[in-house]
């Protein structure tokens, strides 16, 4: 028998799930600047029409592929373009996207999806079952042997057994499989790397590298069409010329500001708080030497006082967080680990003389620099760890330097930087950290957490999967895996005469919801 879960509900893993979209202060939006409503305080008239353009501050990944990209930079402009079967919401749920509702076998290893009528390509062609069971395939790779989003690879078939039926079926129970269903569905033999053909509410335009890509609306999108009939995403690296730009009305919108740089912005602007969605720490190569002592890793956690440098990046906004899981993801985020080390020089020297190293050492901190939120974090561990012996040099290098040495290359000391999740699954931040995983750019090794992440995936039970991951967070916390610091603030600032925008509990940028009140 089964049982058919309506996509309106949140899926079996995401149940308890809430959305902690006020973990900076407020929720969905503290106004620092010019307000967007109108005398009366009621919220101003939506205006269909017009362009903006937006500052970004990294380069998008060369392929534009959506299923396998590396930055989240990326992946949020492509959230405009791209939809799966399923979609987030800003609460945290899933709803439906291409697909209008599934099944799920009892045993949660047969999925049975049915589609959405009418839903077209960027290109005019309908979307057809056809269309799903190459984008799954593909994504799950299924022809390969190696799948380009990790979390579909345990799915083991995907067939069209009807025109608009789907049935996609895993090897195992999987009750994280939905939410990374999110995965962008394409044409049939669509190779996005070359074209980029999504269902969203944009559709792709142009792309000068080094430059901006240009999105447009798409008037044939299923859903609530977007307001703004056109969006250029500009890539300014520089911080200082991202606020000039913004002053001087170049860019219209930007997100991921420091309290410095919005504090630099006057009347006529609106700033809305929200948070980052990202695991900020300072990563840790395990795999060299001093690192791949624990007591040298204990020793820095203890050195670093997570308050003091929120106050210095947001004035004390943001929220510290102790292992690789942010506060979105409600029933798996353990913040008592956020006080898991405090503050102890003693106890930090004491560490380093037990590792051999009683007069400290000298490490680096490679930073790329076009995150000023990351660099800032970067200064302050500096002055810290000088309080325990140990001489940081920080070393800013370009985006594209950081991903080809530092996360590709594994060539690096230690890295500020943040991490993301890819779905609403608590898998997408902890399975980096298995001592095989592809992407476990830290090299760390621990048998048990790698048993614990396999029974977590194993297990269709909600309550046993999330002790599992509960327990692969206190690991990386005990073994000091980094020095985690916090899920930052995000600010977004938007010229006056612009609302609409909302976060939501993944590192997205909805432009679809903005628009023009004049």
């Amino acid at each position: 028998m089964k049982k058919v879960i309506r996509i309106l509900a949140l899926v079996l893993v995401l149940t308890m799930m809430t959305a902690v979209l006020c973990s900076c202060k407020d929720s969905k939006s503290e106004e620092l600047g010019t307000t967007t409503q109108d005398e009366g305080g009621s919220t101003p008239e939506a205006v269909s029409g017009g362009s903006i353009v937006v500052g970004i501050a990294q380069e998008l990944d060369d392929s534009l592929d959506p299923h396998n990209t590396t930055a989240a930079g990326t992946r949020e402009v492509l959230f405009n373009v791209y939809e799966g079967l399923l979609k987030p919401d800003t609460d945290g749920n899933l709803v439906p996207a291409v697909a209008s509702s599934y099944t799920v076998s009892d045993q949660s290893d047969v999925f049975t999806f049915t589609l959405r009528e009418g839903v077209r390509f960027h290109n005019g062609a309908l979307v057809t079952a056809g269309d799903v069971v190459y984008s799954i395939s593909r994504a799950a790779g299924l022809d390969t042997g190696e799948p380009l989003i990790s979390g579909l690879g345990v799915v083991s078939s995907v067939e069209a057994t009807g025109d608009n039926t789907v049935v996609i079926t895993t090897s195992e129970p999987s009750a994280e499989l939905p939410a990374y269903l999110t995965a962008a569905i394409i044409p049939d033999g669509n190779d996005p790397t070359k074209e980029t053909i999504g269902t969203g509410p944009f559709k792709y335009v142009s792309r000068s590298a080094q430059e901006n890509i240009i999105v447009e609306r798409f008037d044939d999108y299923w859903g609530q069409k977007a307001y703004l009939e056109k969006v250029t995403f500009k890539i300014i690296e520089n911080a200082d010329t991202l606020v000039l730009s913004l002053k001087s009305g170049a860019i219209d919108m930007a997100a991921h500001l420091t309290a410095a740089q919005a504090g630099e912005l006057s009347d006529g602007f609106t700033v809305l708080e929200g948070t980052m969605n990202l695991v900020q720490a300072l990563y840790l190569n395990n795999a060299i030497e001093p690192f791949n002592d624990v007591r040298v890793r204990q020793a820095l956690c203890y050195a670093v006082d997570k308050q003091t440098i929120m106050d210095f990046m947001a004035d004390g906004r943001g929220t510290k967080i102790g292992s690789s899981i942010y506060p979105a993801f409600g029933r798996y985020f353990l913040p008592e680990l956020a006080d898991y080390y405090t503050q102890d020089i003693e106890k930090a020297k004491s560490l380093l003389a037990e590792a051999g190293y009683p007069n400290g050492f000298s490490m680096t901190i490679t930073v790329p620099s076009n995150y000023t939120p990351h660099v800032d974090t970067a200064q302050v561990l500096v002055e810290q760890f000088a309080a325990i012996g140990v001489t940081a040099t920080i070393d800013t290098v370009e985006w594209s330097t950081w991903l080809s040495d530092v996360y590709s290359g594994h060539n690096f000391e230690s890295t500020v930087i943040g991490f993301d999740a890819s779905s609403l699954t608590a898998s997408a931040l902890l399975a980096r950290w298995r001592s095989d995983a592809h992407n476990n750019m830290i090299g760390f090794a621990d048998a048990e957490y790698d048993a614990e992440l396999d029974a977590a995936l194993a297990t269709a039970n909600v309550d046993e999967q999330t002790a599992h991951f509960q327990r692969c967070e206190t690991i990386l916390a005990e073994q000091a895996a980094n020095v985690y610091i916090q899920d930052m603030c995000d600010l977004v600032v938007m010229r006056s005469g612009l609302a609409g925008y909302e976060f939501y509990p993944l590192y997205a940028m909805d432009l679809s919801k903005v628009y023009r009140t004049q």
